[in-house]
């Protein structure tokens, strides 16, 4: 049996911004089904990284392909969960319009939704918990509320690729498991791979199959127990960092992160960071 094209592939994939490379020699095959955590600081190219699969950004060296074909701006088979914005109070949409879009948002002129349509956007209303705001406007939803639409936008087309940028940031803890859950089913059942850029592995943790780290223009790859390592973590920031696991939770220890290291939480005594 030939062995399976993988979903998203990344072969010698560098990004350089003038004389300083953000990141490079970037060799990834995602398979379908594989959730991928990407974590860094601030700056390291998380982003940009999710912006050369979106096709939002070329890359300086190397390739990028999604099923196959090199990686193209709006391609149907990818779908995209942003961070947590509100949207304005005045948004003339119903949440199931919100959803509806992810189905036949790139096509002109008023929608014509089949009755197909309109039961694919009623199960993944269902699958969200959003069922009963379903015909609210979402700029009066709340921010968990919203969050839980663009995830079933972002499922509506059954993409094989699904890309998140930190989509449980400013989330509480019901909305991010809610959340989490739904997307590791869609991976799971539909076959999608995900790749989830986030500050906090923690919420995430017991899902992932495999880490991309970026820092210092410089990246690892592996499962969580062979990238989240004092030595690795230590090796990939040229400095001492302790990552210590407690009571399930693991902790990262490292004098010289306070301050710019971007997953740093709010409850970090002054040097030491905790990844939630």
């Amino acid at each position: 049996m030939a062995e399976q094209t993988p979903i998203v592939s990344l072969q010698g994939a560098g990004i350089t911004f003038g004389s300083r490379p953000l990141w490079q020699d970037l060799n990834l095959d995602l398979r379908a089904g594989e959730f991928l955590a990407v974590l860094g600081p601030n700056g390291s190219g998380k982003s940009t990284f999710l912006k050369v699969l979106l096709g939002l950004q070329r890359l300086t060296a190397g390739t990028a392909k999604i099923n196959g074909a090199p990686v193209r701006r709006g391609s149907a088979r990818v779908g995209y969960i942003p961070q947590q914005h509100p949207l304005p109070a005045d948004t003339p949409l119903r949440a199931r319009d919100l959803v509806a879009l992810g189905i036949d948002g790139h096509r002109w002129g008023l929608p014509f939704r089949s009755r197909r349509t309109r039961s694919t956007v009623e199960s993944l209303l269902e699958q969200v918990g959003a069922r009963p705001y379903a015909d609210q406007p979402v700029g009066l939803l709340s921010g968990g509320e919203q969050q839980r639409l663009r995830t079933a936008q972002a499922l509506a087309g059954d993409p094989s690729a699904l890309l998140c940028d930190e989509p449980l940031a400013s989330l509480d803890l019901h909305h991010q498991q809610a959340i989490t859950e739904l997307i590791r089913r869609q991976a799971v059942e539909r076959d999608t791979s995900v790749v989830f850029v986030t500050h906090e592995i923690n919420p995430v943790i017991e899902h992932v199959d495999r880490v991309l780290y970026f820092a210092r223009g410089q990246h690892r790859i592996g499962t969580v127990d062979e990238v989240m390592r004092s030595s690795v973590l230590s090796e990939l920031y040229d400095a001492p960092v302790d990552v210590i696991e407690h009571k399930g939770r693991l902790v990262v220890m490292a004098e010289h992160l306070e301050g710019h290291h971007g997953h740093l939480s709010a409850e970090a005594r002054p040097q030491e960071g905790i990844i939630r």
